[in-house]
């Protein structure tokens, strides 16, 4: 009995915890021992380089096609004793090694253990129960509907799995300051992050974090202390501070009853109208008056706002005369984002 448990311990020791270099080794000690074997039983159609890679993988599979099998007593010997039992303990360790390895690295990315490979994708940082899974499905949303296509990605601090491991990309880390814990979640080259975390602390710190690592991103953040974010925002003009619009919103529904609907309508890309921004791509000032009726005209959409620069104050409901120069943002109500829209506006 002791020698049976010594022999165990050696089993599991030396061969059920191969590495893959050990487990190299003994598939190619395996596959020229048995070519050898063939070659020394005299079995000439085995031993041809074609026919032995397709004999030897049906044989250790226990497939078995009998297509082409050993013909000298001595050849059979050799493929019961030898050839088929061990060919079959490798084969089947060397694909149990296989998916555990593939198990292994889907579950490092599902837990937030794996750097991911993104640039110019969008960055969550920080997770609420309440409303970060619902941000991210609004992302992507987005995203189906946007010519831009990007990869989401989150990072969070809880010990959490990724809540949609088929979509979005997902790091798990112990501080949002971490310099070689971030940039598994490729900090420095995401072109937006949106920074909300549960205290207003953590939100502050990773802001000042990210606009170092990162300087060139847009970066979005919401606290809700809101003159924590006018204070960020000083040091960081950058920075797009969101601020909390649920009081102005009972108010204002208080007063002109519906315009909660109407704010949410304008929010959701799946009902009714819903703002969007684009990029004035023409080659010379217009005044807002041709872009105003060629939006309106040929895909009804209303303007709504104008900025000088995706990192500018919006100038809302602008006069008609203003002049829209190249470059700057329009801010737009349309059924669907408007891609492709045609500069050129002629006479319009």
């Amino acid at each position: 009995m002791h020698i049976l448990l010594r022999l165990k311990r050696v089993f599991a020791r030396h061969f059920i915890e191969f590495r893959w270099h050990n487990l190299l080794l003994a598939l190619l000690f395996y596959l020229v021992a048995s070519w050898l074997l063939m070659w020394l039983c005299g079995e000439q159609d085995i031993v041809r380089l074609d026919n032995f890679v397709y004999w030897i993988v049906v044989t250790a599979s226990t497939v078995g096609y009998g297509d082409l099998s050993p013909v000298s007593p001595a050849g059979r010997l050799a493929a019961s004793f030898f050839v088929i039992p061990l060919g079959l303990g490798l084969f089947g360790l060397t694909l149990g090694r296989l998916a555990a390895s593939l198990s292994f690295q889907w579950r490092k990315g599902v837990q937030g253990f794996k750097s991911l490979d993104y640039n110019q994708h969008i960055l969550v940082i920080g997770w609420h129960e309440e409303h970060t899974l619902q941000l991210l499905k609004l992302l992507l949303r987005e995203l189906d509907y946007h010519a831009e296509k990007c990869q989401v990605a989150l990072c969070v601090r809880a010990e959490m799995e990724s809540p949609m491991p088929e979509r979005i990309g997902f790091v798990r880390v112990s501080s949002f300051t971490n310099d070689e814990e971030m940039q598994r979640a490729c900090v420095s080259t995401a072109s937006r992050i949106i920074i909300d975390c549960q205290d207003d602390d953590a939100t502050s710190s990773a802001a000042l974090y990210v606009c170092n690592a990162n300087p060139d991103a847009h970066v979005i953040t919401y606290f809700n202390n809101e003159s924590m974010g006018q204070l960020l925002k000083r040091h960081l003009p950058n920075i797009e501070a969101m601020p909390s619009v649920a009081t102005e919103m009972l108010a204002k529904s208080a007063m002109d009853p519906g315009s909660s609907a109407v704010l949410h309508e304008l929010l959701n890309v799946d009902k009714g109208m819903t703002q969007y921004s684009i990029e004035y791509a023409g080659s010379r000032d217009v005044p807002l008056r041709q872009l105003f009726l060629a939006f309106k005209e040929r895909y009804e959409a209303t303007i709504i706002g104008v900025s000088a620069g995706r990192r500018l104050p919006a100038e809302i409901n602008p006069a008609l005369s203003r002049e829209v120069k190249p470059g700057a943002v329009i801010y737009y109500i349309a059924d669907e984002r408007i891609n492709d829209f045609d500069w050129e506006l002629g006479d319009v």
